[in-house]
């Protein structure tokens, strides 16, 4: 199915955003998801589902100065 992250057209086979994060080999720590400008807590990334045509935006902290 077809879903934009960070307004990207992306195509995945993620059913969930566990599947997803999985998929694109996202760290265990310092990620948040939203699924259309909704936040999704990582304690609900499993039971999330992805939809096709789904709005993603992955952003991941780092460090800096």
């Amino acid at each position: 199915m077809k879903v934009n992250i960070n307004n990207k057209e992306t195509e995945t086979a993620a059913k969930s955003v566990a599947d997803l994060a999985e998929e694109l080999q996202l760290p265990a720590k310092g990620v948040a998801v939203a699924i259309d400008n909704k936040l999704v807590a990582r304690t609900d990334w499993s039971t999330t589902p992805v939809e096709e045509g789904d709005n993603i935006v992955i952003i991941k902290a780092f460090c800096g100065g």
